[in-house]
């Protein structure tokens, strides 16, 4: 497995592969306005970011629903705080059309958004040229994050599948004034693990192999993934968070039974993770490392993937760095 862009750094507390972060924080590191919503204002919101983006499409394709919005916890990106607020997160897949033109939607779904006054969260010239290209983009100043992804379906056809996803900024949940429990996370959450560090290949090789048993491309990294430490009342631990690219249903199930296959081929301990939609996601703990990672399938399509070993473990054989 090659180290893509798709693993730049980024920080994600410790398994947390079914949480997103929510949207604060400019690409060029300034503090995010703070904004004031509700859960209905933030779906209205999400809403219509999307409609914004389909609406003048060609050929105007069909909006399939990923069920109703996920409202779920909120990773403060915009002050460094883990508290009680929520966030909205909608995701569309662009269906009725060819596969052929699910990188002109994406395209499209850019240049309604640039129209807008919205702004590049990141991208390159690489991402947009493609045959499968990938945008992120983020409003001001509500400060709400969307992408565009193409899926690939046929590489040899340069046939994809369109997505769109919204995610709100962290509000208030009903009856609440303000946030309590906030507390400043450890400097060292955020912290670059070494690369020479023997916890971070250890993590890297990790991910590396579980790659390969997906036998699925990454996806371009997302707010909240990458490679970090994090510290708990246990410890430093090196925590390595990424995902794939979306697949269809039976892919994605698929990809995730391959990975537990090779986990228990190689002897870790294994047990089902159980996920409120029911789907398939695993477990896994090295019977000697103590590190343990968890592969589930996501709403948005993606298999995510997270990996943590402690920082204080042995070091990886040389054939697993």
């Amino acid at each position: 497995m090659k180290r893509r862009k798709a693993f730049s750094v980024a920080a994600l507390l410790a398994l947390t592969v079914t949480v997103t972060a929510c949207g604060g924080g400019s690409a060029d590191g300034e503090k995010a306005k703070q904004v004031t919503m509700n859960e209905q204002q933030a779906v209205d919101r999400a809403e219509e970011i999307i409609r914004q983006a389909v609406d003048t499409m060609s050929p105007q394709p069909t909006l399939e629903r990923f069920g109703p919005a996920t409202i779920g916890p909120c990773i403060a990106r915009d002050d460094s705080r883990s508290d009680d607020r929520l966030q909205a997160t909608l995701f569309y897949k662009l269906t009725g059309v060819p596969g052929t033109e699910a990188k002109n939607l994406v395209l499209q779904a850019r240049d309604a958004w640039l129209k807008q006054g919205y702004k590049y969260n990141s991208s390159n010239e690489e991402d947009m040229s493609g045959p499968f290209p990938w945008v992120s983009m983020r409003t001001e100043p509500d400060d709400f994050w969307m992408e565009a992804i193409t899926g690939v379906l046929d590489r040899a056809k340069g046939e994809g599948l369109a997505t769109l996803k919204v995610v709100s900024p962290c509000f208030l949940p009903p009856g609440k004034s303000k946030a309590s429990g906030a507390a400043p996370a450890s400097p060292a959450a955020f912290e670059t693990p070494s690369a020479g560090d023997p916890a971070t290949r250890r993590a890297l090789g990790h991910s590396s192999r579980i790659y390969d048993a997906l036998q699925v491309g990454s996806a371009p990294a997302q707010p909240g993934e990458g490679l970090s430490t994090v510290r708990d009342e246990s410890g430093a631990s090196v925590h390595h968070a990424w995902s794939t690219l979306p697949l269809p249903e039976d892919e994605r199930a698929a990809a995730v039974g391959r990975a537990q296959g090779y986990f228990r081929s190689a002897g870790w301990h294994v047990r089902p993770m159980p996920t409120p939609a029911g789907a398939p996601a695993f477990v896994a703990g090295h019977p000697e490392e103590r590190t343990v990672a968890q592969v589930a399938a996501s709403a948005t399509g993606a298999v995510r993937v997270a990996v943590t070993t402690p920082a204080g473990g042995p070091a990886p054989a040389e054939a697993e760095a």
